[in-house]
């Protein structure tokens, strides 16, 4: 919304001494606004102010933004104890390093989004409810059942990522780069999977009851065996793709 304003193609009304443009909504929220479109960070705010920013992040078509308010807004609605061991800031200060490792570290409801996370061993910790929206996590491990139940990885860069055993209930993929990745006896059961680019991953033994791959690309993908008799596959791409013995 904010780049159709100032394409050209739209008259602004402007200030016609100092050039200001006017836009006709509350400015309370809109240093908010701003922020989030500096760093990507979801702000904590109130009930009533979720609700406020929410309606701005519709306005201004942020689809992140609104994405992030939403799941922060369910959050405390269902009561969900947000703490975690590690800030988004500690996450930025430790990736600036070589071979990170965060192990079983508990970052559930954190917002990572836009972040450059790759190689990043992330086996055994809890991400439930974790914000990836965007992030890159090329070659990022996710070894020893991995908690990533709801998390949205939404556009998230996951190519050669290994996710094998990761448990991936609820979890958004929409759109998101999985080639090559190890989603060896994964559980996507109802993981929304539409657009995702899946080209020769490797999902063998995996749980996708439920899950949407509506448009995903799968060609050459691994699906030897796998149960794929209540997933949604409309308009996904198979050539290629390893079908031996597999239930539809």
């Amino acid at each position: 919304m904010l780049a159709a304003m100032f394409s050209g193609r739209h008259t602004v009304s402007k200030d016609s001494e100092k050039g200001y443009v006017f836009v006709d909504r509350d400015g309370k929220h809109f240093r908010h606004i701003l922020n989030w479109l500096r760093d990507g960070v979801v702000p904590n705010l109130s009930d009533s102010e979720c609700s406020e920013l929410l309606r701005e992040a519709e306005y201004y078509q942020l689809l992140g933004l609104v994405d992030g308010m939403t799941e922060v807004m369910n959050r405390k609605k269902d009561g969900e104890d947000t703490d975690t061991e590690l800030t988004r800031t500690d996450i930025i200060k430790c990736v600036q390093s070589e071979k990170v490792r965060l192990r079983g570290v508990n970052l559930s409801g954190l917002d990572l989004s836009k972040l450059d996370l790759s190689y990043v061993d992330f086996s055994y910790a809890c991400l439930k409810n974790v914000f990836f929206s965007r992030a890159n996590l090329h070659c990022a491990k996710f070894r020893g059942r991995c908690e990533f139940t709801g998390a949205n990885l939404r556009g998230a860069l996951l190519a050669g990522a290994n996710l094998q055993n990761a448990c991936l209930i609820d979890c958004s993929f929409c759109g998101a780069d999985l080639r090559s990745a190890h989603l060896q006896s994964a559980d996507l059961t109802n993981a929304n999977l539409e657009g995702a680019n899946l080209e020769g991953a490797n999902l063998k033994g995996a749980k996708l009851s439920n899950a949407n791959l509506k448009g995903a690309n799968l060609q050459r993908a691994y699906l030897r065996h796998v149960n794929l008799r209540d997933t949604h596959l409309e308009g996904a791409k198979l050539d290629g793709a390893n079908l031996l013995g597999a239930i539809r």
